[in-house]
Parts: C-alpha cells; structure tokens; sequence
C-alpha cells in the first residue's frame, strides 16, 4: 500500500493512494498523521480501513514530505562502496568506518514531492543525492540486526541535497546538509510488507532528464538492518523516524568539473517499487 501525507481544505492529513485518488485515512483510523497511525493498532487493519475512508482526486491535494515532522531524520554517510571511492578521488580524505558514519538532519529541511527545493543565496554549491529512505513503524532500543526488519513500516525516496561549501567547512557535516527546504522526501511511503526485505531496488538520479546517478541498494556498505541497529544503541526509535540510507556515486561535487543544481533545474529520484520524487529548484527569496 502507498500511504502518503497532504494537505486539503485548509487542513493536513494522511491517507492511502488508490489509482489516481488518495483516500483519507483520518476519521477511520482516529489518528491525525501518518506517524501517529503507524504507532497504532490500525495501521495492521489498513486494507479495511480503506474501504472506509473519504476518497478524494489526487490532483487535488498538497503533497506534504511523508512524515512532515519526524522526531529524527538519521541519514547514512558514503554508503555505497563506489561513491566512497568518487569523494576519495575528489580530494576527500575519508577512511573506511567500522560503523556507519551517521549525522541528523531537522525536519524544517525537507521538502514535500512537487514543492521546490530551495537553493540558499549564500552558495551556489547545491548538490543533489538520491536515497532509499526507511521509515520506522515499531520503535525501540538497542533492536538487534535479526529484528530490524520487524520495525520497519515502509520505504520511500529521499533527495539528501546538500549545500557542499558548508558541508566542507569542518569535518561535521550537518551544516551543509540542513539548510531548510534542501530535502526532498516522497511521493508516498510503500509500506513494507510489499517490498520483500532486502530485496535489491534500482535507485536513479536524473537532473533535466539526464541520468546523473544509477545504483543499486546491494551495494550498500551498511546494510538496513544494520543502520536501524546502529541508530537505535544511540537513539530510542520512535515510529516515523526516518533513516535515509546513503546514495550511490555520481553525484556533482564529484566531477570535473564541479556540477550544482541551480534554479529553474528539475531532479527526479526513483526507485524501483516506490516511485518517482520530483522536485523543481528555485532560488532563495
């Protein structure tokens, strides 16, 4: 099932997408936002629930980022084997961690499919990178990696763009990865039980149609269930966290020359048995 996150009628709300409608789940399942109903007991009776909810014109709703205000958005540094070896071939001194490099981002930094992700006036050096993001259903702490996948409540794209002068200015990165409206998150969640875990999924970068990155999530350095395990000895996972997984090589600091996104640019993320997240690129006002 597609689950998604929208504004309509003055008022926020969260529902299933059916063909080319999304049905609001709200009254049915007495929960006001999409996290909240997958913490709740009527998050396994989903299916019925839709049977009972308000359908209304896709066309017609706000896209909102899947979870619009997630308690911890955990985000998976150089990931991927291969965009490891690009950033060392850029000149980035990083070593090889025995545990995943991990850094937060806040949720005023995303942006929801269809909305403009924005472009700071104090740099030009905006980058963009595609992900799996995962998005946890059953919280806990210190879950173990043969649990993992039991606290998982779905998958959906993320655009971790980032502002790469900040993001070099020290070897923390949050800087460059948390100018607000950056992120990109969406169209919808696809909840978990239609993706098999650890399935292999194609993830694809485009900007203005060009392929800019191709990967595949088995090349992970870090693995899913070793993220959630990761993150929950550090942080008590609470459901609708978000934990973006890393993206694969291509991305434009990388090249020769440098490549950015600049306004009035469109990127695509996709991935394969999620969906396409659009955003277009506008300039900070």
């Amino acid at each position: 099932m597609k689950l998604m996150s929208f504004h309509h009628s003055g008022r926020d709300s969260f529902g299933a997408v059916v063909d080319d409608t999304v049905v609001d789940l709200s009254a049915a399942s007495g929960s006001t936002t999409l996290a909240e109903f997958i913490a709740g007991p009527s998050f396994a009776d989903r299916d019925a629930l839709v049977e009972k909810g308000n359908p209304l014109p896709l066309a017609e709703v706000v896209f909102l980022p899947v979870i619009p205000q997630p308690e911890k958005i955990v985000c998976s540094v150089r990931n991927y084997m291969d965009h490891h070896q690009e950033a060392i071939a850029a000149g980035l001194k990083r070593e090889l961690s025995d545990f995943p490099p991990i850094f937060l981002r806040v949720w005023r930094s995303q942006v929801a499919h269809q909305d403009a992700i924005i472009r700071p006036n104090v740099s030009e050096t905006l980058d963009w990178e595609g992900e799996l993001a995962v998005i946890i259903g059953r919280g806990g702490r210190d879950i173990a990696v043969e649990d993992a996948w039991d606290h998982v409540a779905g998958y959906s794209c993320y655009n971790d763009a980032s502002v790469r002068e900040f993001q070099f200015h020290a070897k923390q990165i949050a800087a460059g990865k948390n100018f607000e409206a950056t992120g990109g998150f969406g169209p919808w969640m696809v909840t978990a039980d239609e993706i098999e875990p650890g399935r292999e999924l194609t993830v694809q970068t485009r900007l203005n149609d060009e392929v800019v990155q191709s990967g595949n999530t088995g090349q992970m350095i870090f693995s899913i269930p070793q993220l959630i395990n990761y993150a929950s000895t550090i942080f008590t996972l609470t459901p609708g966290d978000v934990i973006a997984t890393g993206t694969p090589s291509g991305v434009g600091f990388s090249r020769k020359p440098p490549r950015y996104m600049k306004p009035g640019d469109v990127v695509e993320v996709e991935i394969e048995a999620i969906g396409t997240l659009r955003n277009p690129v506008e300039a900070q006002k």
